[in-house]
């Protein structure tokens, strides 16, 4: 075949093929329903009072109220340090140190990690985990000898959504 023959045939072989092998098919239709996708916390925007985050987080740690007088006394603390995540970590930290705290043990935890994963969440979030976090949870709870309950609760009761409600 001539070099001037081959020259015009690709070309016209390569429109060819675009032209029969890139079409639109008009009749495929896929029933895919559209879903709303919102983050696990969506709906917590409003920021809890010093006065609040007080009383959940005793009520969360104690599994019981507290005084009336109590919470003053500590919103006035938490109010008169200048820096308030300061004060939170203060709060918790002597919360969680004090003997009444109801905690789970060390052997309760590691015995049912998810049981303990879903109960935390419950507890300090009032969501449920997803399972990406499940998975975070056990793998980091299972791979760190030094996490202990307390450990656990003082960073869901320090974090950023346990702020809002």
């Amino acid at each position: 075949m001539p070099t001037s023959v081959k020259q015009l045939l690709a070309p016209l072989l390569l429109l060819l093929l675009l032209g029969t092998g890139c079409r639109r098919d008009e009749y495929l239709i896929y029933d895919v329903n559209p879903v709303d996708v919102q983050g696990v916390n969506y709906g917590k925007n409003k920021l809890k009072t010093t006065e609040q985050y007080i009383a959940i987080l005793h009520a969360n740690l104690f599994q019981k109220a507290l005084s009336a007088n109590q919470q003053v006394e500590i919103s006035n603390l938490i109010e008169s340090i200048g820096d308030k995540q300061v004060g939170f970590e203060m709060v918790v930290s002597n919360f969680i140190n004090r003997p009444d705290v109801v905690l789970p043990s060390m052997t309760d935890m590691r015995s049912d990690l998810d049981a303990f994963i879903i109960d935390t969440y419950r507890r300090f979030l009032i969501r449920l985990p997803t399972e990406a976090e499940k998975a975070w949870f056990r793998n980091f709870i299972t791979t760190n000898t030094f996490v202990t309950p307390e450990i656990v609760y003082l960073s869901f009761a320090l974090c950023d959504e346990y702020q809002y409600y």
